[in-house]
């Protein structure tokens, strides 16, 4: 049994036919509520990165035969202590030792580039509910919880990474949307934001809210709960936000958003996004939704969550499902969501390793 593990050539189309195919198949086994990973997002970071972030794959092949992938991305303009990583083995292949031949090439890579530690994420059962059988699609699909092996973590604990903060993904059934509801929880979100007025955009943000909207970016993970992870804020302004958007636009994510100005200042202080990969006509996600904090306490993140609903309906007619993670410490956040009707539907793990 010949093990290899080699970085692979994006221009080398059978080896990431068998990459996505792994892919796809550990995601149906762990997540099988989610829609299938997309293509085109799948193969984008090696042909349009994200700013600032320096991406290397590898493949391992046993006796000639792509059996799993690592890829980890390197940060460059902040964090550069850190890096993220993703792992897939396929399931007919493991416990071979593809898993931790794959981690200990990403960690002489890493050790290599100065990393000091590295962060991925397992998928979990939900916290204190290993059974949930909520629905995963209105049409009946499978379940979000019932069959689902979860072998991330266990993985993650063998290599002696530690469990920094723990997330729960909760899901909102679009086609059970009470609408006379939302406008009530928009109306009355509206009514407590007086002196601030709502824009919206689909795509690109307009360019005299940039340097607002990479403010409230750069904050994210100052603001955010982050448990135990070592994470340092962002740096962000208008051209790196430009690019993001650019490196979007080459992924084919479809993005939706609603922000609140203040009056008084004109300033952009909160902002909700949601995006549909190119895939996907049916299933979204609830991406960031952010308040500066001199602006809370005016109900800006609801209402900028429930126009925003409203607003990406008004172009994704067939939408039936949104998905969002938050962090299991932000009880403010949650509390919105659930309102809107959020329900839990599954668990994550964030795992951190020193290199």
């Amino acid at each position: 049994m010949a093990l290899d593990v080699a970085t692979i050539d994006r221009t080398d189309q059978p080896t990431l036919d068998a990459a996505y195919r792994i892919a796809a198949t550990v995601e149906a086994m762990e997540s099988p509520d989610l829609p299938p990973p997309c293509r085109r997002r799948f193969e984008a970071p090696l042909w349009h990165p994200m700013p600032g972030i320096d991406t290397r794959w590898s493949v391992a092949r046993l006796d000639g035969v792509p059996v799993g992938w690592v890829r980890v991305n390197l940060h460059l303009l902040d964090n550069t202590d850190n890096a993220n990583i993703e792992l897939a083995v396929d399931p007919a292949y493991r416990r071979r030792g593809v898993g931790r031949a794959l981690f200990a090439h990403a960690r002489l890579l890493l050790r290599r580039a100065g990393c000091k530690r590295v962060v991925g994420a397992a998928v979990t059962a939900l916290p204190d509910d290993p059974c949930d059988a909520t629905p995963a699609w209105p049409d009946g699909h499978a379940s979000a919880g019932a069959g689902r092996e979860f072998p991330g973590g266990a993985f993650a604990a063998a290599l002696g990474a530690r469990p920094v903060l723990v997330e729960v993904r909760r899901r909102l059934d679009v086609t059970a949307l009470d609408r006379t509801r939302l406008a009530a929880l928009r109306a009355g979100a509206r009514s407590a934001a007086a002196g601030y007025r709502t824009v919206r955009w689909h795509g690109h943000p307009p360019s005299e809210h940039l340097t607002d909207l990479a403010h409230l970016e750069g904050r994210l993970m100052t603001d955010a709960p982050l448990g135990d992870l070592e994470w340092e804020p962002e740096r962000m302004d208008a051209e790196r936000m430009q690019g993001m958007e650019q490196a979007l636009d080459a992924r084919g994510v479809r993005r939706y958003s609603v922000a609140a100005v203040h009056g008084a200042s004109g300033r952009l202080v909160a902002w909700s996004v949601l995006s549909l990969a190119a895939n996907t006509t049916r299933h979204a996600w609830q991406q960031i939704t952010i308040v500066d904090p001199a602006h809370r306490g005016h109900r800006l993140g609801l209402l900028c969550k429930a126009e925003n609903l409203e607003h990406t309906l008004a172009y994704e007619p067939e939408l039936s499902v949104v998905d969002t993670y938050n962090a299991a410490l932000n009880t403010h956040m949650i509390a919105i969501n659930e309102q809107l009707g959020f329900r839990p539907v599954a668990g994550a793990t964030e795992w951190q390793a020193t290199i």
